[in-house]
């Protein structure tokens, strides 16, 4: 359980080979986190996040190997998280997430259902999952990675951004329903990000990188803000874009 200063000392990550996920999970080592667990894709991959973070200071680093694209697993690769860490969770960081092609995906009905099950469907149903145990236990964290591509939706990538809008909303009703529980839930919601998801990609205006967005996630599981956004500045962006007349909208790409 969280340590005597509020820091969370059992962890399992879903996503666990993310750029953002690894440099919040760095940060958390730093602060006792000891029992990390890494659930991911690519078998390789994990073993080298997990390699990282017992030299960062982590006592136990499991690995579990999941595919998103299939939310029928979601209960099971749960279950193998939890059975890992052999004791009461504090937090899971969800950094699952595929950004695509939308040029490419937007006439695929496999890539479009690729993404959706991704970025939706397979969170969605780790959430029941996470939810039941969380509460059964009484305490714990949990932390969402959506984006802000979530909080209007572009022309330019809306696939990817309505399947965020999807989770993020999902997210602010489940966050309601663990109200009295013991058990919270924050939203993360990034801007543009430099990370090998957005490689090649041009930036956009208040682009970061993944350090700048651990930071603000740090500092935020340490507060009772419902949403978390980085860079901060962007939430009273957003603030006035949601608003902004439709074919004005359609001119920011």
């Amino acid at each position: 359980m969280d340590n005597a200063f509020g820091q969370p000392q059992n962890v399992i990550v879903l996503g666990g080979t993310s750029d953002i996920a690894q440099a919040i999970v760095k940060r958390l080592i730093n602060q006792r986190a000891r029992t990390v667990v890494l659930a991911g894709r690519n078998a390789d991959s994990l073993h080298a996040a997990a390699e990282q973070c017992s030299q960062w200071g982590a006592t136990a680093a499991p690995t579990v190997v999941f595919d998103a694209e299939d939310p029928a697993n979601a209960r099971a690769t749960v279950t193998a998280a939890f059975d890992a860490v052999g004791a009461p969770v504090d937090l899971v960081l969800i950094a699952v997430g595929l950004l695509g092609d939308q040029d490419a995906d937007e006439n695929d009905a496999d890539a479009a259902a690729r993404m959706a099950a991704v970025n939706f469907s397979w969170p969605v149903a780790a959430l029941a999952e996470i939810r039941r145990r969380m509460v059964a236990q009484g305490t714990g964290r949990i932390l969402v990675i959506s984006s802000v591509a979530a909080i209007r939706v572009r022309r330019s990538n809306y696939l990817y951004g309505g399947a965020k809008a999807g989770l993020d909303r999902l997210c602010e009703g489940l966050a309601d329903s663990l109200l009295g529980t013991g058990v919270t839930l924050q939203i993360l919601r990034p801007g543009f990000v430099r990370s090998k998801m957005t490689t090649g990609l041009k930036e956009a205006p208040f682009t970061t990188g993944v350090d700048e967005v651990a930071d603000v996630a740090v500092k935020g599981l340490s507060s009772h803000k419902r949403v978390i956004t980085s860079p901060p500045v962007l939430a009273y962006v957003f603030a006035l874009l949601r608003h902004l007349p439709a074919p004005l909208w359609r001119k920011i790409e």
